[in-house]
């Protein structure tokens, strides 16, 4: 069995810098078209230069031959800007601006502290129509890391779409049935990203045979009912949910540590991964939608012309990638994958 796809998109990916980005732009190029790059290097991406300066390493990266394009994004912060919003709707290569808490995943240290005293800047995005990419969490100790995308959606996310009506927003990494119904609720203007992970794994898969640190991911798994809804958003044919996998390189030795990273690597395998998610759903026939339209019409982009095709043919993933001086686990480390990418 084959299945031919109009080339997809990545529209939430993560590749580092230096040796580490190196060594996983690859998998990414050889699947997708273009990618949204999250911007939370250290230090963070928080200029259009510094941006522009990163695409140029990224593109200076690529193998030979390879045809993929990086899409830019800034980290937003307590300093930014409505003149650096500006200098964004100017760039052609930055195209969106990403909020992380203060505090909430990797690199976040930079975040945030109080999203309400940023409505000049969020007025800027909601007048110049550049996306707001939000990462979904509550930092608040006080709440439990599984409520924590809900807790957020009621303290901040209701308020900033009363506040800000025609924001363009999207709802990274939704990890939740409430998610994906606040979500499917709104206008047009706001969408959600989806990951391989929260369509595949519920939480258990955090603890199968002992604590399993390459399961690990903030937002964190959730409930098998999560799952499902995640399942049935994805699945439904609404533009309003799109491609995104949150692949998170990590040393082998920072995940498998006393304060273990968060994050999942998938780019090896992402599409093969979704279209597992997809065919145990039935829905097949609506992956190329979700993977390689809702994004680019959400972004205002134009759909790829290339295709890809996927054989129904099981392949043994690596138990490890090499990864600067260490390696990195990836998902599905050892195990099948149903799907094989064709060359």
């Amino acid at each position: 069995m084959k299945l031919t796809l109009t080339r997809p998109d990545d529209w939430h990916l993560h590749l580092r810098d230096g040796a580490a980005l190196g060594a996983v732009l690859a998998h990414t190029a050889e699947r997708f078209a273009r990618a949204i790059v999250m911007p939370n290097l250290k230090p963070p991406v928080t200029t259009v230069d510094a941006a522009l300066a990163y695409r140029a390493r990224i593109l200076a990266a690529l193998p030979a031959g390879a045809r993929f394009e990086p899409l830019m994004t800034l980290y937003l912060t307590d300093a930014t800007t409505e003149a650096e919003i500006a200098r964004l709707r100017e760039s052609r290569f930055v195209h969106a601006v990403k909020y992380y808490p203060a505090g909430a995943t990797t690199h976040s240290e930079a975040g945030v502290t109080d999203l309400g005293r940023l409505d000049a800047v969020l007025a800027a995005l909601e007048r110049t129509g550049t996306p707001l990419l939000v990462h979904g969490e509550v930092t608040d100790p006080a709440v439990d890391v599984f409520d924590r995308e809900r807790v957020f959606i009621e303290r901040v996310l209701e308020g900033v779409v009363r506040r800000f009506p025609a924001l363009r927003l999207v709802f990274e990494h939704v990890t939740t049935a409430e998610a994906a119904e606040f979500v499917a609720a709104q206008g047009p203007n706001v969408a959600a990203t989806v990951t391989p992970q929260h369509l595949l794994l519920n939480r258990n898969a955090l603890f199968t045979g002992g604590v399993r640190p390459h399961h690990y991911c903030l937002p964190v798994l959730k409930r098998e009912r999560h799952r499902q809804a995640l399942v049935a958003a994805a699945t439904s044919g609404s533009p309003k949910f799109f491609l995104g996998t949150d692949s998170a390189p990590h040393a082998r030795a920072a995940k498998e540590a006393a304060c273990g990273c968060a994050g999942i690597y998938s780019a090896h395998a992402a599409i093969e991964l979704y279209a597992e998610a997809f065919e145990a759903a039935g829905a097949l026939d609506r992956l190329e939608g979700f993977a390689s339209f809702h994004g680019a019409d959400f972004y205002r982009l134009p759909r790829n012309s290339a295709t890809i095709t996927l054989r129904r043919e099981p392949w043994r993933v690596p138990d490890s990638y090499p990864f600067g001086s260490d390696v990195l686990v990836p998902l599905r480390a050892g195990d099948e994958v149903a799907w094989r990418l064709e060359p």
